[in-house]
């Protein structure tokens, strides 16, 4: 909307050129371009650009807006009216995943704004659920009569054909109903409606040697017309047919049933307006060493960030992207405070106990490193408090429209592991996740224990209703080669991962289906002015 005008006699040509970065060496490669649309400064472009997209990683992009003056293919031979640079987390995770920007990179000019919509593709997600019989069908056995199961193929671009589904063997008769069964709309047809579907049937026989009885063909979309005239299928055995001249089928297939189901997903809340709320609690203990010292794992370098600062950044940053109002509670434990010296288990870093929230990422780091300087590192290290203190907001929002995640960053010698076991079976009921991340250079059996990957954690006989605890030690992401950005990367991507299916096991449970995203943005019409 309201790009700058660069041609003199008419406006400007625009065409968008999307860049996105490689996660290492922060390099931009050219992703795709959109076509050219002559003579407007307020161009709607077709062409979509289909990417992956990863909750737990952080994909950066950039927009790129040129004038075109020519046929040339080469970039520096057009106008540039700006650019904008945002990630698809922001896209994905703004209201009805559509995201309005200023384009910016032209001193002193006001460049127009951009406005970024995303949807994930849905066929992708659907399954189906079908039921067939067949009537007739050759009589193959010498004693019984057949024994007969189906074989799906989807077809393939270079018409080959894939096995994609079996029914299973009804005995002894000419006139089987099989069982319906569910398979993805992917497995059956690539997700093209007018892809041919095979379907071969034999006759069972122990030996393996399966005797064929005949085949017929469909497509998605002859099935999806359900049970009717046009689901019925001749079973044609092609031999037969060369031979006699009187053959007319080896029996009919009939559809009984077809229904579509689509799975949700995460992006479907998120499209609905379901927030993350993401809180961060630092570990103060004194096992971490005191700060003023370079082998403390508190250690205020000025020139780079301690192990703590590097796992807030690493995972706020990706999370950040899903909460509207980047605000975060910052929290402590395990520290005496000013100043009486009282030991505390759940402080506000920013010394406001009334209001702990922090603004956006910095804003906690920035809290983080003020807390170094006033509180004294003490003990002993009890996690059940910060665990309880989110419980808390979680259980006061079970409707769906909000879900939580907790980072607890620490060094990892726990001194309340039965309390800590008890809150995470609680915390299992409510809509929250625990991220613990483990520096230097402790054992962690013990957090492994409450990761529960292995054996499901339990408190008191009860079982942990949902997994909701990911732990890994940040030492296994120390690049050797002093490159950060990559470690950081590799450690959001592990921690982060599980999330949105923590996320979805909550949602499944209670029977909470996504909101409704809100309606789609239709680009204002032109009005068309008339003379009375």
């Amino acid at each position: 909307r309201n790009l700058l005008d660069r041609d003199t006699f008419s406006k400007s040509d625009p065409i968008c050129v999307l860049y996105t970065q490689a996660i290492g060496n922060k390099e931009w490669r050219e992703f795709g371009r959109t076509e050219v649309i002559d003579n407007t400064l307020n161009p709607d472009f077709v062409r979509k650009f289909i990417m992956d997209y990863f909750f737990e990683e952080r994909e950066n992009l950039r927009f790129d807006f040129y004038d075109v003056d020519s046929k040339s293919p080469n970039l520096s031979k057009h106008d540039f009216l700006g650019q904008m640079f945002c990630t698809l987390g922001e896209i994905v995770g703004s209201q009805g995943s559509r995201l309005e920007k200023s384009i910016v990179g032209i001193p002193g000019k006001k460049c127009g704004t951009v406005i970024v919509t995303a949807e994930e593709l849905g066929c992708c997600r659907d399954s189906v659920l079908m039921q067939f019989c067949a009537n007739k069908l050759d009589k193959k056995d010498f004693f019984g009569k057949s024994d007969p199961f189906l074989v799906f193929h989807r077809s393939n671009e270079d018409g080959s054909f894939t096995i994609c589904h079996k029914t299973e063997v009804v005995k002894n008769t000419l006139n089987p109903v099989w069982q319906a069964f569910k398979i993805s709309v992917r497995a059956l047809c690539n997700g093209d409606y007018d892809r041919t579907i095979k379907v071969e049937v034999y006759d069972w026989d122990r030996d393996g040697s399966h005797d064929f009885i005949g085949e017929f063909t469909t497509s998605y979309r002859e099935l999806s017309r359900g049970q009717s005239q046009f689901n019925v299928y001749e079973v044609i055995n092609p031999k037969k047919k060369g031979k006699k001249k009187k053959y007319v089928n080896s029996g009919t297939v009939t559809l009984l049933s077809f229904l579509i189901e689509t799975e949700v997903s995460f992006l479907d809340y998120i499209k609905g307006g379901t927030q993350i709320n993401f809180t961060v609690a630092i570990d103060f203990t004194a096992s971490n060493g005191n700060p003023s010292q370079p082998t403390s794992l508190h250690y205020m370098n000025p020139y780079q960030l301690n192990a703590y600062g590097m796992a807030l950044r690493a995972v706020g940053e990706i999370i950040q992207d899903y909460d509207s109002d980047k605000m975060f509670p910052a929290l402590g434990f395990g520290a005496r405070l000013p100043p009486d010296g009282r030991v505390s288990h759940e402080f506000a870093l920013n010394g406001n106990p009334q209001n702990p929230y922090c603004h956006g990422i910095d804003g906690v780091m920035e809290a983080y490193y003020r807390s170094l300087k006033s509180v004294q590192l003490y003990g002993p290290t009890n996690f059940a408090p910060v665990i309880n203190h989110v419980a808390r907001y979680a259980a006061s929002v079970k409707d769906g429209s909000q879900y939580f995640v907790l980072l607890i960053v620490t060094d990892g010698v726990i001194s309340d592991m039965a309390q800590t076991k008890e809150s995470i079976v609680n915390a299992s009921k409510l809509p929250m996740s625990i991220i613990i991340v483990g520096v230097g250079p402790a054992e962690f059996d013990a957090m492994e224990e409450l990761d529960g990957d292995v054996v499901r954690i339990s408190s008191r006989g009860r079982f942990a209703e949902r997994d909701i605890v990911q732990f890994v030690p940040f030492r296994d992401y120390i690049d050797r080669s002093g490159n950060h950005v990559l470690s950081m990367a590799r450690l959001a991507k592990d921690v982060l991962a599980e999330i949105p299916e923590q996320f979805l096991s909550y949602m499944r449970v209670r029977g909470i289906k996504p909101s409704p995203a809100p309606p789609p943005y239709t680009p204002p019409m032109h009005v068309l002015q008339t003379q009375i």
